[in-house]
C-alpha cells in the first residue's frame, strides 16, 4: 500500500470524493439487484427501501461497497421468497455466502486492516470484523442444516437480520468515520485492493458446513 499517501493522512484527512463520473443511486441500486437476479431470474427480489447514505452510486471504494451490499440484500430478499429445498433457494444460498465471505474478506483487507491503524477509527473497525466473524458462523451453521425445515427459514431469518444491521450501521456510520482519514488516493487505491481480493476469494473460498449455534 502507499505508505505516503497514508502518511499524508494521518495529518491532514480528506472528505474529497473520486472525479470519477457518478453513477445515480437508483441506477446503482437497479445494477446491484441485477447481478442478484441473474442467479435465479424468476424469483423476485423486493428489497423495499434501502437506509440513506451518500455514498450509493459513488465509483469509489464506499459506493462498491455500498452496490454490494444492495446486491446482499436482493439475494437476502430471493431467498425469502424460496420454498423447501428447491433449486432455487439451494443456488442463491451458496451465492449469497460466496458473497458475504468474500466481500467480508477484501474489506477486512482493503478497508478495515487500514483504518485499523488509526486510533480514532480502530472501535470501528474491530466491531465490523467481529460482526463478519459472526455472520460466517452463522452461514456455516445455515449450510449444516436441513435447508428444507422451518427451523432453517428461522436461522435464515436471523441471519438476515443481522446482516441487514451491520450493513446499515456500515454504511450510516462506520464509512463515514474511514472516509474522512483517507485521502482520495487511499480511496482509489484501496478500491484496486479491494476488487482483487473479492475477485480471488470468490473463486476459491469454500463454503464451510458445521453446526456452530445451539439455537
Amino acid at each position: 500500500m502507499p505508505t505516503t499517501a497514508l502518511r499524508r493522512t494521518a495529518s491532514t484527512p480528506s472528505t474529497q470524493r473520486s472525479t470519477s463520473p457518478k453513477t445515480t443511486a437508483s441506477q446503482a441500486k437497479r445494477t446491484a439487484i441485477a447481478k442478484a437476479q441473474a442467479v435465479a431470474p424468476d424469483i423476485p427480489a423486493h428489497i423495499g427501501s434501502t437506509p440513506a447514505t451518500t455514498f450509493r452510486g459513488d465509483p469509489d471504494l464506499f459506493g462498491q461497497l455500498v452496490q454490494d451490499h444492495d446486491r446482499h440484500r436482493a439475494l437476502l430478499a430471493m431467498i425469502g421468497e424460496t420454498v423447501g429445498a428447491s433449486p432455487e433457494r439451494k443456488k442463491l444460498f451458496q451465492e449469497l455466502a460466496l458473497e458475504l465471505k468474500s466481500h467480508a474478506a477484501a474489506e477486512e483487507q482493503a478497508l478495515w486492516s487500514t483504518v485499523m491503524r488509526n486510533p480514532q477509527t480502530t472501535d470501528d473497525a474491530r466491531h465490523a470484523v467481529s460482526e463478519h466473524k459472526s455472520i460466517d458462523d452463522m452461514l456455516a451453521d445455515l449450510a449444516a442444516r436441513d435447508m428444507a425445515s422451518a427451523a432453517w427459514m428461522r436461522r435464515f431469518a436471523a441471519l438476515r437480520e443481522v446482516y441487514l444491521h451491520h450493513i446499515r450501521e456500515e454504511e450510516q456510520e462506520q464509512f463515514v468515520a474511514a472516509q474522512k482519514h483517507l485521502s482520495p488516493t487511499d480511496v482509489r487505491y484501496l478500491h484496486t485492493v479491494f476488487n482483487r481480493r473479492k475477485k480471488a476469494e470468490k473463486a476459491s473460498t469454500k463454503i464451510e458446513k458445521k453446526i456452530k449455534l445451539k439455537k
